[in-house]
């Protein structure tokens, strides 16, 4: 039975069980919802409507207790289809704009702020991957000497973004040599996208054939993956353990393990963002089982992308699944908004 099967009567029993489990994470009971809410039914016909959404998988009913709570089915209607519009507060967007307007301009620093109000305002554990570089185009590259072997190579994208890689050259490097090749690589792939340059670099330097300069020239061929890569594939910022850790579900500290793995393990961070991010201006959640790994299908998670130019990364929360979807949600929608904008204007 899907969502829209739905009487009116169940959409609202529904919908203010998931309320008040979201304020009490307590099971819910009928007398609960009849005291509460103003909706013109009985605790008995409240009940009746209550096991009705139990036998089609919205609502379980804890074998401990005589209240109910929702299971991701449930979850899943209400965020398509019953929780209140997202909208944020005016003092949270003040607060949001203030500390991202007064950060440094460097893209760690402003990650780092962001998912730390973003933890704060929504008490579960935020997260941001770095900015995709797979379809950012280069602005110029600049190389500075180290040592007799050793070169410093600057990438510069055309959103201001930099990555920096040190190489290693099987002859001395001279420094009138420095400046040839520069211009030279320049010329040459300046306006390109990285992944146009590692498919392609090797055809568009061959023809240099200056014997004196041949060692840095092929570095750059077989370093070519490593110069002109995504830097934002292994990079992850993840902070508000202690505020996730704060919630009720976990006074068992059993509960502990799959949290602590996710912070200590980024790789699994970015795997999981990578793969539950919408491309463009939506917002994407993912509940229980739908994250698709079982240690956290407890968890829910909310990403949104945020952009710089024609690069992009990702901004997400993960906390148990009873969690203020509209107002987490309205939080990550414009912090995501604010952040762009402030590493648009920093570059």
């Amino acid at each position: 039975m899907s969502e829209y099967q739905l009487k009116d009567r169940e959409k609202a029993i529904l919908r203010f069980v998931i309320h008040q489990f979201i304020l009490t994470a307590s099971p819910v009971g009928s007398r609960n919802i009849s005291k509460r809410y103003d909706i013109g039914l009985s605790p008995a016909s409240i009940r009746n409507i209550m096991a009705d959404l139990e036998d089609l998988g919205f609502l379980n009913h804890p074998h401990t207790s005589a209240g109910r709570i929702p299971t991701d089915k449930g979850y899943r209607v209400y965020v398509d289809s019953l929780m209140d519009p997202p909208m944020l507060d005016i003092k949270s967007k003040q607060i949001i704009k203030e500390n991202l307007s007064q950060s440094s301009s460097e893209t760690e620093e402003l990650l780092k702020i962001t998912t730390s109000i973003l933890s704060d305002l929504t008490n579960q554990l935020a997260m941001a991957t770095y900015p995709k570089f797979e379809q950012a185009i280069l602005e110029k590259i600049q190389i500075v000497k180290l040592s007799s072997t050793r070169i410093l190579v600057i990438v510069t994208v055309k959103t201001g973004l930099i990555k920096t890689i040190t190489l290693e050259i099987d002859a001395e490097v001279k420094e009138e040599h420095i400046s040839f090749i520069q211009q030279f690589l320049n010329e040459r792939l300046s306006g390109l996208k990285f992944s146009e340059i590692r498919e392609t670099l090797k055809d568009r330097i061959k023809d240099y054939d200056s014997e004196s300069l041949r060692p840095i020239v092929r570095v750059f061929i077989d370093s070519v993956d490593k110069i002109f890569t995504d830097t934002g594939n292994d990079k992850a910022v993840i902070s508000g353990a202690r505020n996730i850790l704060s919630q009720p579900e976990f006074e068992d500290t059993g509960q502990f393990q799959s949290i602590i793995e996710l912070i200590e393990n980024k790789d699994v961070v970015i795997h999981i963002l990578d793969n539950k991010t919408k491309t463009g201006d939506d917002f994407n959640v993912t509940i229980g089982k739908e994250l698709s790994e079982e240690k956290y299908s407890d968890y829910s998670m909310i990403t949104k992308e945020y952009k710089i130019g024609d690069l992009n990364g990702t901004l997400g929360i993960m906390g148990p699944k009873r969690m203020d979807y509209s107002k987490i949600i309205a939080a990550i929608v414009y912090i995501a908004e604010q952040l762009s904008q402030e590493l648009t204007k920093s570059r």
